[in-house]
């Protein structure tokens, strides 16, 4: 019969199966379940646990600890453990405390998933779409869209730290857990939404994060719902972008100015925290004082000058230049551009203040007559020459004219203008300037003494003149007063009686005598008569030979006069 304790023999083996379950019990299942040990040493990166059975067990030190956390383990520490095997090849039980925690954890998380109850975890690792958390030995996924109710461009604070979630779905089979962060800030937003809704206020003062921002503001989270904050009402200054004075994340004290209960908007304000610089405006900025200040927005109709953050005036275009007419106001200033203006009017209540920019650089046409008084000698470009006379330049922007009257004494204007061209240099003496029509009257003949000036001290009304004929013309003749000065005689004015009363019996260079009946100075010219004259002869002449009651003819006083002044002239 063979021995069947012989080697190789099944027998043998059943019966040492046998005998093994007899000693420790053939229903205790040790592989599989979860043991309490006790640590009795540690050994480089393991500890060695005592389970009660016939052998100790070791146990990696990283597993004591969550993931990326030091492991904290003394001898003497008692954990639960969960056996992989009973014995290999060494003779030692194979124990795991994360499977055992594990274990536990799936145990407890299946319960709060049931209850729709929060979990805690530690985020500890980064995977593709999301996240890694431990909670308490059970591993969940965290995708990126779950971490929290806006993008989160940096999630290193959230690293390492015990914080709640919602468990979103599980399956034990497959070992996957999926969470979210943001369900429960979800939640704890609404409460706090509701809490403070509830107790809002128009006037309030609350503390803000700004949360988003936009061309026309910004969005503040005040802890469970958010505000508008406009741009109009972030400070008293004028801000063109929010993003001047605010960055996201930033904190902000805010008030509430208004509050919909129906909507449940909220529109906040900052400036309203602040004092408003318009406050005693009108002292501090009196009509025609000076000041400077910054360009801030340029427009069609001027620029607008901040005098002081929150305080802003507008130059209208009208008054940006003395000189520079119809010009957008944009190729006069630039924006940020420092410049200096001066008060014109002041309206607090409507916090509006009007400046000019002209004002504060001086008039032009004073600063001329200043420097250039009435007679002074200039010496300027021709800018341009028109039908009616030269425009020479006398500033940086301003013109004089001389009219083509102006030119010359002798001359005709439109002859002597066309001896002038544009860019010529010319000397012309300040005749008059009128700073309120912007003008500035030149003359260039006045440089000269007027030939004439003496011949029009030296006649007057009534005199006699001899003229020399230059011009004959079918309504009368032109005639020259000693060389200088223009007369004219209108054709009824050639002689007493009518049939005599023809320019054509005249003829240039012939010298007639006639009277003078008007003197323009301003014009240089005479008004003659010969008419006149001969009818004051005539009057004379009968006053001295005759009378007409003395029966003598016209013919015979005249005769005597004759006869009377050639004796006289025979006796000389």
């Amino acid at each position: 019969m063979a021995n069947a304790n012989a080697p190789g023999s099944t027998a043998g083996t059943e019966d040492f199966a046998a005998l093994l379950d007899e000693m420790l019990g053939a229903n205790t299942g040790f592989a599989g379940s979860v043991v309490t040990g006790k640590v009795v040493r540690l050994d480089d990166d393991f500890a060695v646990v005592d389970v009660g059975l016939k052998s100790e067990g070791r146990v990696p030190l990283k597993e004591f600890a969550p993931a990326g956390m030091k492991p904290e383990v003394q001898v003497g520490d008692v954990f639960d453990l969960f056996v992989e095997r009973y014995e290999d090849r060494d003779g030692s039980i194979v124990l795991s405390r994360e499977k055992a925690r594990r274990e536990e954890a799936w145990t407890n998380l299946e319960k709060a998933f049931a209850a729709n109850q929060r979990v805690n975890g530690i985020l500890f690792g980064r995977v593709k779409g999301g996240f890694t958390v431990d909670l308490g030995g059970a591993v969940a996924f965290l995708p990126g869209s779950q971490v929290d109710i806006r993008p989160v461009r940096d999630v290193g604070p959230l690293m390492g730290q015990a914080q709640p979630f919602q468990i979103l779905k599980m399956d034990r089979a497959r070992g996957n857990i999926v969470v979210s962060r943001r369900a429960v800030l979800e939640e704890t937003r609404a409460e706090q939404r509701a809490e403070l809704v509830q107790g809002l206020k128009e006037g309030m003062v609350l503390d803000g994060v700004v949360k988003n921002i936009t061309d026309y503001g910004a969005f503040v989270d005040l802890g469970g719902v958010d505000g508008l904050l406009h741009v109009t009402d972030i400070a008293w200054r004028r801000i063109n972008h929010p993003s001047e004075a605010l960055t996201i994340g930033q904190q902000v004290k805010v008030q509430v100015i208004r509050f919909n209960q129906d909507t449940q908007r909220i529109s906040l304000g900052m400036k309203q925290l602040m004092s408003d610089p318009w406050d005693g405006v009108a002292l501090k900025y009196p009509v025609n004082a000076r000041f400077s200040g910054r360009v801030t927005n340029i427009t069609d109709y001027g620029a607008f000058v901040e005098l002081e953050p929150g305080v802003e005036g507008l130059v209208h275009v009208s008054e940006m230049s003395w000189t520079k007419k119809n010009v957008h106001p944009g190729k006069i200033v630039a924006t940020s551009e420092q410049v200096d203006v001066m008060i014109l009017d002041v309206d607090e209540p409507k916090r509006r203040i009007s400046l000019g920019l002209k004002q504060a650089q001086g008039n032009p046409w004073e600063l001329f007559v200043q420097n250039n008084p009435l007679g002074s000698v200039i010496e300027g470009e021709i800018r341009n020459i028109t039908e009616f006379g030269l425009f020479v330049g006398v500033g940086p922007d301003i013109d004089g004219m001389v009219h083509l009257s102006d030119l010359s004494w002798d001359v005709p204007g439109e002859q002597a203008l066309a001896a002038y061209k544009k860019g010529d240099m010319v000397k012309a003496k300040v005749l008059d300037v009128d700073i309120e029509k912007e003008r500035i009257s030149l003359g260039v003949k006045q440089l000269e003494a007027d030939p004439a000036a003496e011949v029009l001290d030296r006649v007057r009304k009534g005199d006699i003149v001899t003229c020399t004929v230059t011009k004959v013309e079918a309504n009368g003749i032109e005639v020259r007063v000693d060389d200088v000065l223009t007369g004219f005689i209108r054709r009824a004015e050639l002689a007493r009686d009518r049939q005599d009363q023809r320019p054509e019996k005249f003829a240039i260079g012939e010298k007639v005598d006639a009277k003078v009946t008007a003197v323009d100075r301003a014009a240089r010219r005479l008004s003659l008569t010969v008419k006149g004259k001969e009818i004051e002869e005539e009057r004379e002449a009968v006053k001295e030979f005759g009378t007409a009651d003395s029966g003598a003819s016209l013919g015979d006083i005249l005769g005597a006069a004759i006869r009377r002044r050639r004796e006289m002239a025979g006796e000389e």
